[in-house]
């Protein structure tokens, strides 16, 4: 007997099949193919750390759904999969033969099909293989229907964000005091990771770690470069917990650093805290956005200012870096309660984040550690 370990009550998965189904109905189709990872885990509760092997979820439009995946996972099904009904591909199998029958025997030949056609996992040869073995039915692109649900947050999955917002606090204390002169990046990250995993994160990290020259360009990972007096480190922890993400950042000077940069650090919180006041349910993703842009451009700290400044996070697989919910100056969605955001103010190779989520009456703070910037003793 398998001990179940459900990441959720059974009735939060029924209610979110029926929300689907609910959907699927209003545009007249019989099911969803859900090939992203994160849609098959959030609608039956299956994971498992293989999720990029050829597994999906079909989800009718009245029943329950049915999982698509290798047999060596029938463990993780029977222990986190609230729905019992699979079918099973073996490695000496012709998988995507075994998926066209798991598809015709639950849909039949000429039924109309969503499909998650943006899902990295179906790559162009196995989509061709099954619409070619199926020229009676009609697919239709519903990639964005899932994940625009997804958008809005239970409190059970804020729990785990907040769950992963102090193993971030952790990993960034660990960074701080770790870095110093002499010290490799690579040292950092082991620290930092350390303390996460041991706060409850799921995964190691670090997330974005990196001094020097690569300090003043987004996404640098950890190197061997040992830090020197006066390094800029720019340091992004990027934990989770059941794979529900909160991640922040804070900039840090290795020994030294001038009243100039001091201040550069308290300009861009009070930047950020003016944009922050103007998130509330209803309110335009353009108007705090402008607020960052302005402030920075204003006080001369860019010539300009090109990325996004608020996206959505919560439960994301890799290589899933965030959800498809982004703030710039062309975006046309507003705020709405129970929506979680990472988001992030740069200037002159300094960073400062948080993670928030949209309460009834405005933005709260999941990650809370000190804003300003830290300066090694060694």
């Amino acid at each position: 007997m398998v001990q179940t370990n459900y990441w959720f009550e059974p009735s939060e998965y029924h209610a979110r099949v029926r929300r689907v189904q609910a959907a699927l109905k209003d545009k007249g189709l019989d099911a969803l193919l859900a090939f992203l990872p994160e849609t098959v885990t959030w609608t039956t509760g299956y994971f498992t750390r293989a999720y990029g092997t050829f597994q999906f979820a079909i989800i009718p439009a009245e029943g329950q759904p049915t999982l698509f995946a290798r047999d060596v996972e029938e463990y993780y099904l029977d222990s986190t999969c609230v729905f019992p009904d699979r079918v099973l591909w073996t490695d000496s199998d012709d998988r995507t033969a075994v998926a066209v029958g798991a598809i015709r025997s639950r849909l039949g030949r000429a039924a109309r099909i969503g499909v998650e056609m943006d899902a990295w996992v179906l790559n162009a040869t196995r989509w061709e293989a099954i619409r070619a073995a199926m020229p009676g039915a009609e697919f239709i692109n519903e990639s964005a229907l899932v994940p625009g649900m997804k958008l809005i947050k239970s409190e059970a999955e804020i729990a785990y964000q907040m769950r992963a917002a102090r193993a971030a606090e952790a990993g960034m204390q660990a960074g701080i005091d770790t870095a110093g002169t002499g010290v490799t990046e690579r040292e950092m990250a082991a620290e930092i990771c350390a303390a996460m995993i041991r706060e409850g994160s799921d995964l190691p990290g670090p997330g974005v770690l990196s001094s020097g020259e690569r300090a003043y360009h987004l996404h640098g990972g950890y190197s061997d470069r040992v830090l020197e007096r006066g390094d800029i480190v720019q340091l992004e922890v990027t934990p989770n917990n059941h794979h529900y993400h909160a991640r922040f950042m804070r900039p840090i000077r290795v020994t030294e650093a001038s009243d100039a940069d001091h201040r550069l650090a308290e300009l861009l919180v009070s930047i950020q805290d003016d944009a922050l006041a103007a998130v509330a349910p209803g309110v335009a993703a353009t108007v705090p956005d402008a607020i960052y842009r302005d402030g920075v451009l204003s006080a001369g700290l860019r010539e300009t200012y090109t990325n996004k400044t608020f996206y959505s996070v919560g439960l994301l697989l890799q290589p899933n870096g965030g959800e498809p919910l982004e703030a710039h100056p062309g975006a046309d969605w507003s705020f709405a309660e129970g929506m979680v955001f990472h988001t992030y103010v740069l200037a002159k190779g300094f960073g400062m984040s948080e993670t928030i989520v949209v309460r009834h009456d405005g933005a709260e703070r999941l990650t809370n550690f000190p804003r300003q910037l830290f300066v090694t003793t060694r």
